[in-house]
């Protein structure tokens, strides 16, 4: 076997959900999907449009599950709430878990569960604009359903995006799940407290978010002491 041939079979090439469309109907398929990306785009930039109208900052947090986003957004909250009127919207496959421990901190929050769809879109949020009073608003906070691939197909209209990961997932999550990290305009690397002991290597985590976005935002948290949450607010000029 030829060392060409050998690589072939060690990588096979990625396939979208599309080739398993029989040929007859492939070409709806992938037009459908092209138009459920373009009416979401389309929705994404109303949802910012209605949210600046009111003069409120949006931040769409996203990360894998466990990664400490509820954790970070408690910290968050708990900080800020003297300040602003928060709206806190948490996605979920089901319960509202999530939602009650931010709501605990003195935000509102409301909670989406997503069944079968394994992210929030720009209607999920259009939603709940289009029933809510926004002008008893000032913040608003969205994480979203606990994954690293699907949100990167779907934008939701707020001003900032942050990618969550932690040192428990390993240093190779980000060099892994690069899209994300395009798509956001901050990344952090949470749980900064337990990678001594994981053995995690938290410069390579650094050097390949740089690297996949040099514009990108990078810190290291920790939700649990409360490490450079001060810093992220900062960053995220609240």
């Amino acid at each position: 076997m030829s060392e060409k041939r050998k690589k072939d079979i060690q990588r096979i090439k990625e396939l979208e959900s599309i080739n398993l469309a029989t040929d007859d109907i492939r070409d709806d398929v992938v037009q459908t999907k092209m138009k459920v990306k373009e009416d979401n785009e389309l929705l994404a930039r109303q949802n910012n449009e209605e949210l600046k109208e009111h003069k409120i900052k949006s931040v769409d947090i996203v990360g894998a599950i466990g990664a400490g986003k509820t954790a970070l957004i408690e910290k968050i909250v708990e900080i800020l709430s003297e300040k602003y009127r928060i709206l806190v919207i948490c996605g979920d496959i089901t319960t509202r878990l999530d939602a009650d421990r931010i709501q605990a901190h003195n935000a509102e929050s409301i909670q989406i569960n997503t069944g079968r769809e394994c992210a929030l879109n720009a209607y999920h949020i259009h939603k709940i604009i289009e029933n809510k009073d926004l002008d008893d608003y000032d913040l608003l906070f969205i994480e979203n359903v606990g994954n690293l691939i699907c949100p990167s197909e779907f934008t939701l209209g707020t001003d900032t995006r942050i990618t969550v990961v932690s040192t428990t997932e390993g240093e190779w999550v980000i060099e892994k799940h690069p899209m994300l990290f395009k798509m956001s305009q901050v990344a952090v690397i949470n749980k900064i407290d337990l990678a001594e002991r994981l053995g995690t290597n938290v410069q390579k985590m650094l050097k390949d978010a740089k690297e996949i976005n040099p514009d990108i935002e990078v810190i290291t948290t920790s939700a649990k002491t409360g490490k450079n949450i001060d810093k992220l607010i900062d960053i995220l000029e609240l």
